[in-house]
């Protein structure tokens, strides 16, 4: 998942943010440090919100059901099995929605569920 497509997407985020925070600054000539401090970070949470998300699926723990070695439970230590794909919609700071699609597993010994973090 990690390729030219996506490294332009975050080009194209990043200089969203550059052109943005410039526009602000015309339109604020006499803002103070924290007040530009405020409108950069408003702008960056996106990007940084986007970057969170679109790491996260590039990873390889995000799939438990594939051939290779099980995550194993924190309640009893068994393998866990993959029960399907899952979305689940995470905060960010900033109030930033992101959303991760895994495999959702369970323990087949005790059944406590998994959604695989990054």
């Amino acid at each position: 998942m990690w390729d030219a497509t996506l490294e332009a997407r975050w080009r194209e985020l990043a200089e969203a943010v550059f052109i943005g925070l410039q526009e602000w600054r015309l339109q604020h000539p006499k803002a103070t440090l924290r007040e530009i401090e405020a409108a950069l970070d408003e702008r960056l949470s996106g990007v940084r919100a986007r970057l969170l998300q679109d790491v996260a699926l590039a990873s390889a723990a995000r799939d438990v059901s594939g051939a290779g070695e099980r995550p194993l439970c924190a309640s009893c230590g068994e393998a866990v099995e993959a029960r399907g794909r899952h979305s689940r919609d995470l905060t960010t700071y900033h109030d930033r929605t992101i959303t991760l699609e895994r495999s959702y597993a369970v323990c087949p010994r005790c059944e406590a569920g998994l959604f695989p973090p990054g």
